[in-house]
């Protein structure tokens, strides 16, 4: 006698039935060979079903030995059982067990899917079975739109399209009418005529008179094995579709796997949109939250950096003695404009001036008041960042001729011309007579505006015709934003060092303020960016939780996929790109929103603007790429390692 195809030996099934085992099967010795039609007969609860998944390596024996074609399968691993399923085995299952979301011939596929068989040829292959089952008008319904019958001929042809060697029938008439039930076992009759094995599990009877072998099943112990008929055929080529059943050797650059898994993931998003979009909202508010704070500490940053740089805070000052405090600093008067003007033919200086300043009485009329003179030169208002609100500045012929030309600050023309135009105007500095050629705009900072009252005129003015001096005060260096400040102020150091024999001075690098704010401003992103990114946590968490719960939703279909062939990694696959999908789509429409509310702040706010930056939103969809890849994969998981005769039994 030949080798048989199945062979089962001393197999016992028990389940935990809480403090006890019940056990289903005892001792179950069976062979069955190829081409076999065998009935399994019993009535409810005999153990017939539970011998069934064992044979069709749904379910492991708790003890004994299972073989196909003399393969051990308690040896194999979880994959190599579902190879057996998506090459052996051809599953009817009594509720049909077709995947709603798909149409009949997607349904038929599934199983040629996870044996990497490409698209044409397993499309070809499912629309050829359906055809010749006589669903040619049916290619496209899917399972709400079919009747019983034609449902159940959708999973025969699910069951061919690896070719079915041995089709497993779990009770193929019970949800069907007597007219359907009669073209079932027709049908049934036809595939074991062609050379499939057959296994029928029934409690019918009559169903049971169409197998060539009967095997009675009570208490999980087989009562009695008859056989009735022995034809057999054994061609390899299948009637049904006239293909030759041969496997193939997926390529190691198939990309269809995550092509379907992948469409399939959008299908069960579309299929429930509100839970997606749910499921997305953490994310998109966690997105939204990193990048528009990093955009707004940007926009802030640059807009306070603004405001300094027009005070003219990238400058050095230059003062004469050793350094703050020194008591003779007063007795040192070495610093000249022609020192300015030196430092003014640096490359890396952006303009320059001496400065001369005291405090005088300001007087105009019979109004006087307190207020700072200062003697600088064309270069002070590009040095500290005014501008002009009306009038002019003096220019280089006005300096060179010591002429008594005024500039005044806002504060200034408001203290003392209230309500008229100052421009032409004629006021005393101490006995000084000067006239009024320009007002400045007020100085807008981050700091507040000063209340001083401020006059500017030529420095020459000061130093000759009120202090008869021939040095400056200090010189006030204006740098080049694109140049260190660090290296700038060590080059004026060696010029005036080179020029006066002696160190006899001191800077001041006002670029610290700069330096400080960028500090302090990239801290407080980081810290708001933190707390932003804590909110991806909880969208991530969010995701789990549903997933986990799409998971126990679907395990149904995760029962059917596995039970057709489908890899442990193919479940995982499919669980971990909708997972990432929906992360992935929640961080692109977060950053849309976060772009909506760049556009709405813009309008309403002309303090500043926020600025976007590439690396935020790029480090933002890698995030929420990677919270789909960590907080899916234990969902994904848990779907893989489902046993499918649990996954199956659950609705």
């Amino acid at each position: 006698m030949s080798e048989p195809l199945l062979k089962v030996s001393g197999v016992n099934r028990s389940f935990a039935a809480g403090d006890q085992q019940l056990t289903v099967l005892d001792n179950i010795d069976l062979e069955i060979h190829r081409g076999e039609m065998i009935a399994i007969i019993g009535a409810s609860g005999s153990g017939k079903s539970t011998l069934m998944n064992i044979l069709g390596c749904l379910d492991k024996p708790s003890q004994g030995h299972y073989f196909v074609n003399g393969a051990d399968t308690s040896k194999m691993k979880d994959d190599e059982l579902a190879a057996l399923r998506r090459e052996y085995f051809g599953f009817i299952f009594q509720r049909y067990h077709l995947l709603g979301d798909l149409s009949a011939v997607e349904n038929a596929e599934v199983p040629a899917l996870y044996a990497r068989e490409s698209k044409a040829e397993r499309q070809q292959k499912a629309e050829k079975l359906l055809t010749r089952l006589g669903l040619d008008d049916r290619l496209d319904h899917k399972p709400s739109q079919l009747s019983g019958g034609q449902q159940q001929r959708v999973s025969v042809a699910r069951a061919l399209i690896n070719g079915g060697d041995i089709i497993l029938a779990d009770e193929p008439t019970g949800a069907l009418d007597s007219r359907s039930g009669e073209e079932m076992m027709e049908l049934l009759q036809e595939l074991h005529r062609d050379g499939h094995t057959i296994i029928l599990v029934t409690h019918d009877p009559k169903v049971a008179e169409f197998a060539d072998r009967i095997i009675e099943i009570k208490d999980g112990e087989i009562l009695a094995d008859t056989i009735t008929n022995s034809d057999r055929n054994k061609d390899n080529i299948d009637p049904i579709t006239g293909i030759e059943h041969t496997k193939t050797k997926p390529s190691l650059l198939d990309l269809s796997p995550l092509k379907e898994a992948f469409k399939m993931a959008l299908i069960a998003m579309s299929n429930h949109k509100l839970r997606t979009f749910l499921t997305m909202l953490g994310i998109i508010i966690g997105i939204a939250s990193v990048v528009s704070v990093v955009a707004l500490g940007n926009g802030s940053q640059q807009s306070v950096l603004d405001n300094i740089s027009s005070m003219g805070t990238n400058t050095i000052e230059i003062k004469p003695g050793t350094g703050r405090g020194d008591r003779r600093a007063g007795r040192v008067h070495s610093l000249t404009a022609s020192d300015a003007e030196a430092i003014g033919n640096l490359p890396f200086v952006d303009s320059v001036t001496p400065t001369v300043s005291t405090n005088l009485n300001i007087r105009y009329s019979n109004e006087t008041v307190s207020g700072q003179i200062e003697g600088v030169g064309t270069e002070y208002f590009r040095v500290r960042g005014y501008s002009l609100a009306s009038g002019q500045y003096f220019d280089q012929g006005s300096v060179d001729r010591l002429e008594q030309v005024a500039v005044i600050d806002d504060n200034t023309a408001e203290e003392l011309f209230p309500d008229a135009n100052p421009l032409g105007e004629v006021i005393f500095l101490g006995r000084l007579p000067v006239r009024i050629i320009g007002v400045t705009e007020a100085m807008e900072s981050s700091f507040g505006n000063s209340d001083s009252l401020n006059v500017w005129i030529p420095y020459t003015t000061v130093s000759g015709r009120i202090f008869r001096q021939n040095f400056v005060n200090d010189i006030t260096v204006r740098i080049d934003e694109q140049v260190s400040s660090s290296a700038a102020e060590q080059g004026i150091i060696d010029l005036l060092t080179m020029r006066h024999g002696k160190v006899d001075f001191f800077t001041i690098n006002t670029d610290t303020i700069r330096q400080n704010i960028e500090k302090t401003s990239a801290t407080m992103t980081l810290l708001i960016s933190a707390i932003a990114f804590i909110s991806l946590v909880v969208g991530g968490i969010g995701v789990m939780n549903i997933m986990l719960v799409s998971v126990t939703e679907r395990t149904r279909e995760i029962g059917i996929r596995m039970a057709v062939g489908a890899r442990q990694s193919d479940i995982m696959r499919q669980f971990l790109i909708e997972a990432i999908l929906v992360c992935i789509l929640g961080g692109t429409l977060g950053i849309g929103l976060a772009l909506l509310i760049g556009e709405v702040f813009d309008r309403f706010s002309s303090d500043f603007t926020m600025l976007y930056s590439t690396d935020s939103i790029i480090t933002a969809l890698v995030c929420s790429s990677m919270i789909g890849v960590l907080f899916g994969f234990i969902p994904a998981r848990n779907a893989a390692q489902l046993e499918p005769v649990d996954a199956l039994s659950r609705d």
